[in-house]
């Protein structure tokens, strides 16, 4: 079966990219969307350094949070991050490889919740990881998806060359075999794995210019894809130095007083029979 690819890497840039962005924009909306109850147990598929996994334990104080990650670097540093916050006893971070979970025996079917966010747009088969999550929850727990459809981003006024680069770097997911668009598949995708989809919405990530956070929308749409320029030059979807001029453009785009950046992540919800 093939590996999960994850073409941002995992630098310091990258990490503090994904934070920031994680607490600004997403965190907040995410946990509203979930309207969790306090006493839930929740698998966190993907948990990445835990920020989120570890604000979802936040929320349930009776419940309890288990986070898997298959990087075994940023898995210590959720860790290290949890002892720094005194947050160890609120949750457990796990390798695992959610193409090929391991639980114990009593632990499957046994979750009230499964949750994965920026997971399924990396794997092979995302169908795969959504049945294991439906495996891992209790008949009526809850499965939540939270990924990008990146056709729905949108620019204006467009920064010249802006969408071919951005469709060059779609291409690197098609090249490794996943699949760039999986937001608009996730009620699909709940429903052939088994469960019940129940809900479906957007959780808006994007902003304009006037707005206190629209320097940090910009900066994180322009990490998104630097992170990824060695990729997309390396498979020669683009000309390097049109790379360099594309990306100059955007960052005078984003000092205009009238800069519109449009972008949702698509969220679904659906429970096990």
């Amino acid at each position: 079966m093939s590996e999960s690819v994850y073409i941002h890497g995992t630098s310091e840039e990258e990490q503090r990219r994904l934070s920031l962005m994680n607490d600004v924009l997403l965190n907040p909306a995410s946990i509203r969307e979930m309207a969790l109850r306090g006493d839930e147990s929740i698998l966190d598929f993907g948990a990445g350094l835990g920020q989120f996994t570890r604000l979802m334990a936040h929320a349930v104080p009776r419940g309890r949070v288990v986070g898997i990650e298959r990087n075994e670097e940023q898995l210590a540093g959720a860790r290290k991050l949890a002892e720094a916050d005194a947050e160890k006893v609120r949750v457990e971070f796990r390798s695992g490889d959610v193409l090929d979970l391991r639980l114990g025996d009593r632990e499957w079917g046994s979750f009230d919740l499964a949750h994965a966010r920026f997971l399924l747009e990396h794997v092979p088969d995302p169908l795969r990881v959504v049945k294991t999550m439906v495996r891992a929850v209790r008949p009526g727990g809850r499965i939540i998806l939270a990924d990008d459809d990146h056709d729905v981003l949108r620019l204006w006024p467009e920064p010249p060359g802006f969408n071919d680069l951005w469709n060059a770097y779609i291409r690197t997911y098609d090249r490794i075999g996943n699949d760039p668009y999986v937001g608009r598949r996730l009620v699909s995708l709940l429903h052939e794995a088994g469960a019940v989809p129940r809900r479906n919405t957007w959780i808006f990530f994007g902003g304009c210019a006037g707005m206190e956070i629209f320097e940090v929308l910009a900066a994180n749409m322009a990490g998104v894809i630097r992170t990824a320029r060695e990729t997309i030059l390396g498979m020669s979807l683009f000309e390097r130095d049109a790379f360099e001029t594309v990306m100059r453009g955007y960052e005078r785009w984003a000092k205009r007083p009238d800069a519109a950046l449009w972008f949702a992540v698509a969220w679904a919800e659906g429970t096990r029979p």
